[in-house]
């Protein structure tokens, strides 16, 4: 008899950290690159005991990443589900690619995902989710080359995201300010002019792609923002200038510098600070039903 009741309480358990655990694999074509990708879809556990619509967080990978890292890279694995179940977000974790940059490159047309984010991921997603299909239901960031996507789309694409974040992000791809060591930084020159075009002919095409450059942009698009990076990260000086112009023009914005490089724990840690940011904002835009 007791045997019995073990083996049912070991189901039970099981049964409920299932009911708690809810990511999809999404597959979600591009009409301009003629391509399908992945998304890793995380759920609350909220979501199929209601019929209410959920805000959704777009999460993006770092560079020489993909859908998945934000799922298999951060040391807890339960990060996303955790803090899906605690603020009732759905989280979204589209495919970018080795080295995208989340942009609609000028040189390469089999890498256009800035038209692939803001048009294929968010019409799919609001199309199989019950989602609060609206700008005031949409928060963006992501890491290193996410954080550089998640303020350069909502930047361009305001009337989308009702906030944005970065964390430890590559802001500017003209590559002034990174402390990189000098074969690094001929590699990255390298890639950036595979998807941007020739820096050494042409600096003034990189200035559009500079989110450093978007800054009074963002003082009228009206996107509530949140940025950080780690005092030890080699993109330190691109976060502080990007600061810095946000408070010469009198932009809101939550900028902070905590210890730690570029590295999994901090951007972990990070992410809390984040989302806490965005359910406040998400519950201003949604009064009554966020």
């Amino acid at each position: 008899m007791k045997k019995n009741f073990l083996i049912c309480s070991c189901f039970a358990l099981l049964m409920s950290l299932q009911a708690l655990a809810k990511t999809d694999t999404l597959e979600i074509a591009s009409t301009k690159m003629n391509k399908t990708y992945k998304a890793a879809v995380t759920l609350p556990k909220s979501y199929e005991s209601s019929q209410k619509n959920f805000p959704v967080l777009y999460l993006l990978h770092g560079g020489i990443g993909h859908f998945g890292d934000w799922l298999n890279k951060s040391p807890d694995k339960n990060l996303i589900q955790n803090l899906a179940d605690q603020y009732n977000l759905v989280v979204v974790m589209p495919e970018g690619e080795v080295f995208s940059y989340y942009i609609d490159s000028p040189i390469d047309k089999n890498s256009q995902f800035e038209s692939y984010i803001v048009k294929d991921v968010i019409g799919k997603i609001d199309k199989t989710y019950r989602t609060i299909a609206s700008k005031n239901g949409r928060v963006i960031t992501g890491l290193s080359m996410g954080g550089y996507g998640a303020l350069y789309l909502s930047g361009k694409h305001p009337e989308l995201f009702v906030a944005a974040g970065s964390m430890s992000g590559a802001l500017n791809p003209d590559l002034l300010g990174w402390k990189l060591p000098k074969e690094a930084t001929g590699n990255l020159r390298k890639a950036f002019d595979a998807i941007i075009g020739s820096y050494n002919d042409n600096p003034s095409v990189y200035e559009p792609y500079s989110v450093i450059a978007m800054a009074d942009k963002m003082k009228t698009n009206g996107v509530s923002l949140i940025f950080d990076c780690g005092t030890d990260d080699f993109l330190i000086e691109p976060n502080r200038e990007l600061h810095r112009r946000l408070v010469f023009n009198n932009t809101p914005h939550d900028y902070s510098e905590r210890p730690g490089g570029h590295s999994w724990p901090y951007w972990e840690n990070s992410l809390y600070y984040h989302v806490l940011y965005f359910s406040k904002v998400l519950k201003s835009a949604n009064p009554g039903v966020y």
